[in-house]
């Protein structure tokens, strides 16, 4: 008889743990990545509106209401001697941002040394970091270095509330100035691993999580995409090949050394679930 009342007490506390988790004030970062890279699409198609929507939706989601303008990361354009790249900047004026430190949709561009020398308080003056692609993008080896080298930086700024979006990346770009070949999306450590893949766009398909976005599987085909994913992470799938691997990913919450945890509103409801289930055993011993 003491266990059954010990029971739902217990419950009952790790509910309100919970909700405490939940309460306003809480951050929570946000993040698009993709294995798509619709910063080149969005002006040389052959679905430019579906790219440029990709590049509209998930800065809506990784500003999640703040107003501050972006932060691009572009060195230089030296990755278009390769071919099969553009300008990663135009791409995003295509989608309906501007250069302006001011509100609204506007992005400030800062190259890799001063990337590399940002506070984190200045980095904060920011809603979202983009970083292009690199295959078809203008992301370069020494810009991948710099971000790789600032991870745990990044996710701080994160969990602070910030936004990032980040585009394809297969290896194809101009290798840094000096050191090692940095490693792809190694910004974010909790990403196990990435797979190189050239492929047209046909019959990608959209979860509940990329609907949620405003994405649209017009959006998501007609284009090339240059990378999948192995694994999520603990992030939420958005979209989908036709094989089945993933090619995008978002995550909304708070980023640590064990990985990522939902938003508190995720936790809210697991909590709520929980009271439910205090509430039914508490019931049932009263009747005994």
């Amino acid at each position: 008889m003491i266990v059954k009342r010990l029971f739902p007490l217990r419950l009952t506390g790790i509910f309100y743990g919970l909700t405490l988790l939940a309460l306003p004030g809480a951050f929570a970062g946000s993040i698009y990545i993709s294995g798509e890279d619709p910063d080149f699409h969005a002006q040389n198609g052959p679905n430019a509106v579906g790219a440029q929507h990709i590049i509209e939706d998930s800065l809506i989601f990784a500003r999640n209401g703040n107003v501050a303008p972006i932060l691009l990361l572009e060195s230089n354009l030296s990755n278009l001697a390769l071919g099969d790249h553009a300008d990663s900047e135009t791409g995003l004026i295509d989608s309906g941002y501007s250069a302006a430190i001011t509100p609204g949709n506007h992005y400030v561009k800062v190259d890799a040394a001063t990337f590399s020398g940002f506070s984190l308080a200045q980095l904060e003056q920011f809603s979202a970091i983009f970083i292009p692609s690199d295959h078809g993008g203008t992301l370069t080896g020494t810009d991948l270095q710099a971000l790789d080298a600032r991870s745990a930086d990044i996710i701080t700024y994160l969990n602070a509330g910030g936004g990032l979006v980040a585009f394809a990346e297969d290896g194809n770009h101009t290798p840094p100035t000096s050191g090692p070949a940095p490693a792809l999306f190694g910004f974010l450590p909790f990403l196990v691993s990435s797979s190189a893949v050239e492929q047209f766009e046909s019959g990608n398909t959209l979860t509940p999580a990329g609907v949620a976005l405003g994405l649209t599987t017009a959006d998501i085909n007609g284009n090339f995409s240059h990378n999948v994913f192995i694994a999520t992470g603990g992030m939420n799938t958005v979209a989908n090949n036709p094989n089945g691997a993933i090619l995008s990913l978002d995550f909304r919450g708070q980023i640590g050394s064990g990985g990522v945890t939902p938003e508190p509103g995720t936790l809210f409801l697991f909590g709520t679930a929980l009271l439910i289930v205090a509430l039914m055993w508490r019931r049932r011993e009263r009747r005994t």
